[in-house]
């Protein structure tokens, strides 16, 4: 018993220490928060933005907020235990060297493009796909995008790792935004919709112009679907012209409580101060092989003349 009672005594006496010295070092510490500068305008890309940093007088670079609508293959997978910082480090060192290889525009879901990838079955050793953005994803050295083309009649896709060593070229013809993030439904529109030309040329773009968005609508063939698509709050569709039993049976299995669950948001995004860090180091290496490229094209357009 009077062992138990000194036991007792000793560990009230280091939680009341511990909780002393918490609160001390609580009290002393103060949280300074310095401003961050963003762009006022989306279109200025190539600027580079600074922020004073410490007292040395070191500055700080901040990217631009849009980068991580353009480069969103640069930000890790948020599932925790996927997430390996080293990993990360070394990926991001990897995607920028091959980005100084092989230019990767900017592009979104939505856009027309072009990709030029190595064959060696081919005659020209080399095969050139023309098709719509369907979807993006994946992050990291495993970023991929799906192009769809109607050919003779014929729905083909093609699903492209960004940083595949094959391919040799990636154009944007067209480059626009869709009222969705996805449009895989297009498997289930009228073909017109998702027929290109292969010999397409590129649309001129002025620079630093805004992406614009492209409010179409597509209208679906009759059911069946190769999914439920009246069960997913598509903005790019035209009236379903359904049932209403269908409608009823996407409410009952709607949850409509998942955009108010900020557990469920954080686990699914990358917190806004590693984006500023990831982006804040990639910054100034795309900016310097943007450069090399103007100076590149520069040249040539000299040579030729």
């Amino acid at each position: 018993m009077l062992r138990r009672a000194v036991l007792q005594t000793f560990r009230q006496g280091l939680a009341q220490s511990f909780f002393k010295r918490n609160a001390v070092s609580l009290s002393e510490t103060t949280v300074t928060h310095q401003p961050i500068e963003t762009s006022d305008e989306a279109d200025e890309k190539s600027v580079s933005k600074q922020k004073p940093g410490d007292e040395s007088g070191n500055t700080v670079v901040v990217a631009p907020p849009e980068f991580r609508f353009m480069y969103p293959e640069f930000l890790p997978d948020p599932a925790m235990e996927r997430r390996n910082r080293l990993k990360e480090k070394l990926e991001r060192i990897d995607m920028l060297q091959r980005r100084s290889v092989v230019e990767i525009p900017e592009f979104y879901t939505g856009s027309v493009m072009a990709v030029t990838v190595a064959d060696a079955n081919s005659p020209n050793k080399f095969a050139r796909f023309v098709g719509i953005c369907i979807q993006r994803g994946g992050s990291g050295l495993r970023a991929w995008f799906i192009l769809r083309n109607v050919v003779d009649k014929q729905g083909v896709e093609i699903l492209y790792e960004m940083y595949c060593p094959l391919i040799q070229k990636i154009e944007v013809l067209r480059l626009e935004r869709r009222l969705d993030e996805s449009l895989l439904y297009l498997r289930d529109a009228l073909p017109e919709y998702s027929t290109f030309p292969l010999d397409m040329e590129p649309e001129r773009r002025l620079n630093n112009s805004v992406v614009p968005i492209n409010p179409l609508k597509v209208k679906l063939r009759p059911r069946p679907w190769l999914e439920r698509w009246e069960r997913q709050n598509l903005q790019g569709v035209e009236d379903l012209n359904l049932p209403q039993r269908f409608y009823d049976k996407a409410e009952k299995v709607a949850k409509p409580w998942e955009k108010y669950d900020l557990m469920l948001q954080y686990r699914k995004t990358i917190p806004a101060e590693e984006q500023e860090k990831i982006f804040a180091d990639v910054h100034s290496q795309l900016q310097q092989q943007e450069f090399k490229r103007k100076i590149r094209r520069r040249r040539g357009i000299d040579n030729e003349q």
